[in-house]
């Protein structure tokens, strides 16, 4: 199984200490890849929380599952710029990494919507993002966002802003509704 690239690029301590992920907490996980941030997530819930492992990709989402079977983490096959089968404000978190670069206009209209409908009223969004500057790796330029475009393209209430690695930034949104 291949990985991820900002795996090992990213500082997990940082992000997971901003995060702020509580027990109980429900916290999907969207475009996880091979789910080692769910992994992650899941210590930080215990047994009373649960992880939604959101992937497009099916090979992704089965070795999810086999390797996580006895755990909190419910691997899923989806996309979250459409409707998902999870339940209408029933999460505290969603975590989205270096994925929203690739969204066309429509998929962010149907990204808003569906994270809108997932949240529950206070709960937060999360969206790591490659920096708009030069790099030898990642997407090209014009498809980054600086941290002020993202702000502008996202209707939630921004929370905060964090470098979460040498070439990576978070922001946190709340839902507000």
């Amino acid at each position: 199984m291949k990985h991820k690239f900002t795996e090992g690029l990213l500082d997990n301590k940082k992000i997971l200490e901003k995060l702020d992920i509580k027990k109980g907490y429900k916290v999907l996980d969207a475009g996880c890849g091979n789910g080692y941030m769910s992994k992650k997530f899941t210590k930080l819930v215990g047994n009373a929380g649960t992880i939604y492992a959101l992937d497009t990709d099916k090979a992704f989402i089965e070795a999810l599952k086999k390797e996580t079977a006895k755990t909190s983490i419910i691997a899923v096959v989806g996309d979250i710029t459409s409707k998902t089968p999870l339940e209408d404000s029933s999460l505290d978190l969603i975590y989205l990494s270096t994925v929203f670069h690739i969204f066309k206009p429509a998929q962010i209209e149907g990204f808003i919507k569906e994270v809108k409908r997932l949240l529950r009223p206070g709960a937060r969004l999360a969206v790591i993002n490659i920096n708009k500057e030069e790099t030898d790796f990642g997407p090209p330029m014009e498809m980054r966002l600086s941290h002020e475009e993202l702000r502008q393209k996202l209707p939630f209430v921004p929370k905060g802003l964090f470098d979460v690695g040498k070439y990576f930034y978070m922001q946190l949104f709340e839902n507000s509704k």
